[in-house]
């Protein structure tokens, strides 16, 4: 399985929504809590080509996006495949 990264907010209730899709998937991620860690936020930002709000959500090196594209992937059956190695 390729790497998963989150990044998020503690008080966001669609990183609590994409981590339990994740966690229903099996699927181990690293979380970055923009919060606690307000460096790392500028770091999202330039990864996701500007995207501001959380959560963003990387599998390898590609930009998966938000919440509802992450929801949007596991719909069209994509997900499952760009999970895989």
């Amino acid at each position: 399985m390729k790497p998963v990264e989150i990044y998020t907010s503690p008080l966001c209730g669609f990183c609590h929504a994409a981590k339990r899709l994740l966690t229903q998937k099996g699927v181990t991620f690293d979380e970055i809590d923009v919060l606690a860690d307000p460096d790392r936020k500028a770091e999202m930002i330039q990864r996701a080509n500007g995207g501001r709000t959380v959560p963003q959500i990387f599998v390898g090196e590609t930009h998966v996006g938000g919440c509802d594209d992450l929801y949007a992937l596991d719909r069209s059956g994509k997900l499952d495949p760009l999970l895989a190695v």
